[in-house]
């Protein structure tokens, strides 16, 4: 069969590498992909949200499946132009995506239907939002409502810092038309943990935990990025963790978006803080995670496509997810800068000391090849060097070795991904 990723970072070079693992796929196409993905499908030159571009292709080449990865042409409903062409494509369509596109939309769900989650309001009005800072106990998040590349929320400690988010997201317009509304909730405390899981619209199939490094800096300093890292599992998303949340979070996400009429098929992606009252929701993300599936993925048994096709066909309940008992670590080497301003156009090298036969794996973020065939930096984000190792220390000490077979000019990575492994 055919198959045709939509995007062109770290997350899509994971999937792709995946895919090319199905004795049933015989060949891959990726919009716009970049140097990395390059090595496993032929990349062609369109942008993730030209749609009529997209079906075009996937008609002309005869495309039997679509994987769209990235949030934006989700929520702007890129699975629905697919299906209108007749054609089959995996991800929700636009009015699940919603989940994620919509910070408003998945907390008032929450609320309706018992969900566990932050104590929030919502706020069209810059100037209420303001008068209700006064009244709120501080420290307090503020989040953007619609979609900010996993950068709109802001961790407000005093009320001055409070008021000043409220202005850059609302009136400076930080992120755009994102922040036209916001979210304002209670800031929880806890370790944070990510679950990602397939969905067929009923059934839920749970992937293994992870968890992000979202801030610049080691020690969780500095601005908000789109990751800088991530290790899998969690040794802190215990059995009964997992068990309270099958039944009071998990499933009931899905049968709630269906009551909606919203079905959801694709990918639901639960962002989770393990407070001392229990798990409570922060997030869904309608899709795969960055970096997380550059994590998740080179864990799981399965064959990648199987999957996907049961997602769409609403066969999931015939298919049980399998991980290797082992450890993944993903650190992302960035340029320096990211995620303000950076330099591109730098010439990599090293890449070519990486096996998967051995467990060390480099998933290209923001690359392309130039006129002399070399791959250069062309992001905030470059790459995702993860390694396996039959403990999360293991692993963690082979994904740092493998981050310094890698050299290009301004290279910068956190020191600490998964430092918290050591310490729990």
């Amino acid at each position: 069969m055919r198959v045709l990723i939509v995007g062109g970072g770290g997350r899509e070079h994971a999937i792709a590498w995946k895919v090319a693992k199905s004795p049933k796929v015989e060949r891959i196409y990726c919009a716009p992909g970049n140097a990395g993905i390059a090595q496993v499908a032929e990349c062609v030159d369109i942008g993730v949200m030209e749609f009529d571009r997209l079906v075009e292709f996937a008609k002309e080449k005869k495309v039997d499946l679509t994987v769209v990865a990235p949030d934006d042409p989700l929520a702007a409903g890129a699975v629905d132009a697919f299906e209108a062409a007749g054609l089959r494509a995996f991800g929700p369509r636009k009015n699940a995506a919603i989940l994620e596109g919509s910070k408003a939309f998945s907390k008032d769900l929450m609320k309706k239907y018992g969900i566990p989650t932050a104590a929030y309001e919502t706020f069209d009005s810059a100037d209420k939002a303001l008068a209700y800072l006064e009244t709120a106990d501080m420290p307090i998040v503020l989040k953007a409502d619609g979609l900010a590349l996993g950068k709109g929320v802001l961790i407000c400690s005093t009320l001055e810092e409070a008021k000043d988010g409220v202005r850059s997201l609302m009136l400076d317009k930080q992120f755009g038309s994102a922040g036209n509304r916001i979210v304002i909730e209670e800031f929880m405390t806890g370790r944070e943990v990510s679950v990602l899981s397939f969905v067929d619209g009923r059934t839920i199939r749970m992937m293994t935990s992870a968890q992000d490094h979202k801030r610049a800096k080691d020690g969780d300093q500095g601005l908000n990025t789109g990751g800088m890292g991530t290790f899998s599992p969690s040794p802190f998303y215990t059995e009964e963790i997992d068990a309270f949340c099958r039944e009071h979070i998990y499933q009931p996400t899905v049968d709630a978006m269906r009551a909606e009429g919203r079905e959801f098929k694709g990918v639901i992606f639960f962002g989770l803080m393990l407070t001392d009252k229990g798990p409570r929701v922060l997030e869904y993300n309608a899709r795969f995670g960055d970096p997380e599936t550059q994590v998740v993925l080179p864990r799981m048994r399965n064959d990648l496509v199987d999957v996907l096709e049961a997602c769409i066909d609403g066969t999931l309940d015939q298919v049980e997810l399998e991980f290797e008992d082992n450890a993944a670590v993903c650190v992302v080497l960035a340029s320096e800068g990211y995620p303000e301003h950076y330099e591109k156009g730098y010439k990599i090298s090293g890449l070519e000391k990486f096996s998967d036969e051995d467990g060390y794996y480099v998933f290209h973020a923001g690359t392309k090849s130039d006129q002399n065939e070399d791959v250069i930096t062309n992001g905030g984000r470059v790459l995702g060097v993860t390694a396996l190792g039959g403990s999360l220390k293991e692993a963690r000490a082979n994904a740092y070795q493998a981050a310094e077979w890698v050299e290009f000019e301004n290279k910068y990575m956190r020191g600490d991904i998964g430092k918290a492994i050591e310490e729990a």
